[in-house]
């Protein structure tokens, strides 16, 4: 079944061309350029995956983010934001809101398409991570193919790079991965941006599964090389 994105971006010619090479990619593609039409159009399609510009007229794409993951029904969208803002801080707060990735205007369309092919693979349940088997550690398990998460008994929404980031380091409990290994296995490519991404995307994990997120049970900072997740 033909993949279904929407691209919200108010510059109509950056929409077009990014929409235009989806297309060719065999993705389904709808476009919106304010953040009202915007959350329409999430609510009554579900798309499989949002590429969202952060400077919109009406809502920003921060506003849209997180409305989102704040909704059950849409939580689980995968979002690729897409800007002009190049400071580290706009990255920063854009993935703690949520997003799965992060791309800088001007960017290369190719990479746009790659980088959308890589989270839907995650999201897919096509993980790097190893054979797609119940994990348990603790009392967070997590089932790879039915794409999901329990602590204590108690489902949690995670983001798909959430997911796949925690499920690889459930499945090597012990190792430590550095920063760069992360970003490689959970987003799919070689990713030549921050290591704050990585430390952005484990911030919001342990939020959710630590009891306490500033003295971390599961998830333990190797400081100088990278994380590891504790635990049989």
């Amino acid at each position: 079944m033909t993949q279904h994105i929407l691209v919200v971006d108010d510059d109509r010619q950056i929409a077009r061309l990014i929409r235009s090479y989806l297309e060719q990619a065999d993705f389904r593609v709808t476009v919106a350029y304010d953040g009202e039409t915007a959350l329409h159009a999430l609510r009554r399609d579900r798309p499989d995956l949002l590429v969202l510009d952060l400077m919109l007229p009406g809502r920003d794409g921060w506003q849209i983010t997180r409305t989102v993951r704040a909704d059950p029904v849409l939580a689980a969208t995968p979002i690729i934001m897409v800007t002009a803002r190049v400071e580290d801080t706009d990255r920063v707060v854009g993935l703690e809101l949520g997003a799965d990735d992060y791309v800088t205007k001007p960017f290369s369309l190719r990479e746009v398409v790659a980088r959308v092919r890589a989270v839907l693979r995650r999201t897919s349940g096509q993980s790097l991570a190893g054979p797609a088997k119940l994990v348990r550690i603790g009392d967070i398990s997590l089932d790879p193919d039915r794409h999901e998460v329990f602590l204590a008994g108690v489902p949690l929404e995670l983001t798909p790079t959430e997911f796949d980031l925690l499920h690889i380091l459930m499945a090597n409990p012990g190792h430590v991965f550095t920063r760069g290994e992360l970003i490689e296995r959970g987003l799919g490519y070689n990713y030549d941006g921050l290591d704050r991404t990585v430390d952005s995307h484990i911030k919001n994990l342990r939020r959710k599964i630590e009891a306490d997120p500033a003295d971390p049970t599961y998830i333990q900072t190797v400081y100088g090389v990278g994380y590891r997740l504790e635990g049989n």
